[in-house]
């Protein structure tokens, strides 16, 4: 990716060293991070890595204090690389929603390491990335990019970037009303009926974070060769369909609560190539 220069968002609170402290897996934040934890689970306990999403997805959220913060540090390559995509999502966001006449209100990303204090309860670096509605935060232990590229298979700056980009997509979604929605879903319909209502909803989110690339790049020209592709093989690897594989067990599709490889890989394209927050409808969509 081309960044070089580019500005770097202030919306960021650094938690590292804070002393977040221990705590259970908590609330419901919506994220591509849950299934990480089930997928180490899966590795380590053989567990099979969607019960361990089952559990993170049915906990009833509870508030917390939050966290002391410090300043990031300006000499953390990887921190100033959050800063900036943060900041790219901010403008692309930013410009969309002044264009449909409304107003943008800018998430803010919390860097951690261990856990943290949220608004949807204790988070913990095993869940990965994810984002929490009552806070409007996304919340990141930057060392699951080493497992994203290490135990996942997905290097690469913009397959870091796309993670970003997804979460913030939920942010969207929230701002949107979307995800309120589907919260008041979730005592009205069974488990299943679900599931298939949060496979749509996360597809959504990979829409939207084709959305973002699409307006940077033709903003800012971010993109260099091979940063489409590594988004789309993060993608692939964090399917749910990859991920019961690659924890030893049959693949579920009821069970399902991310979406395939193939449908988060053909939804990130779409809103790639369109640019159009209404052709990531994909609630409407008789096929995802």
């Amino acid at each position: 990716m081309k960044l070089d220069g580019n500005r770097e968002s202030e919306n960021v609170e650094d938690r590292r060293g804070s002393g977040g402290g221990g705590g259970g897996i908590g609330g419901r934040g919506l994220g591509l991070g849950s299934i990480v934890i089930a997928l180490v689970a899966s590795y380590f306990f053989g567990i099979n890595p969607m019960t361990v999403l089952g559990i993170l997805g049915g906990g009833d959220a509870q508030p917390s204090a939050p966290a002391p913060t410090r300043a990031a540090p300006a000499t953390d390559p990887m921190t100033v690389f959050v800063r900036r995509i943060l900041a790219d999502t901010e403008d692309v966001w930013t410009d969309v929603f002044t264009k449909g006449g409304s107003t943008y209100a800018k998430p803010t990303l919390v860097i951690f390491d261990g856990s943290t204090p949220t608004e949807c309860g204790q988070g913990q670096s095993a869940m990965g990335p994810f984002y929490c509605p009552a806070d409007r935060k996304v919340y990141i232990d930057l060392a699951f990019y080493q497992t994203l590229k290490s135990r996942l298979g997905a290097p690469g700056d913009f397959a870091q970037a796309y993670v970003i980009a997804h979460e913030v997509g939920h942010h969207v979604q929230n701002l949107l009303g979307i995800s309120g929605k589907m919260d008041q879903m979730r005592q009205r319909v069974s488990k299943t009926e679900y599931n298939a209502l949060s496979v749509r909803l996360e597809l959504q989110a990979d829409c939207f974070a084709g959305v973002w690339a699409h307006h940077a790049q033709s903003a800012r020209q971010i993109l260099e060769q091979g940063d489409v592709e590594e988004a789309m093989n993060a993608a692939a690897k964090i399917g749910d369909d990859a991920l019961q594989r690659a924890g030893g067990g049959s693949v579920v599709p009821e069970s399902f609560t991310h979406g395939t490889s193939a449908q988060r890989q053909r939804w990130f394209d779409i809103g790639l190539k369109n640019g159009s927050v209404k052709r990531c409808d994909t609630f409407s969509a008789a096929q995802i």
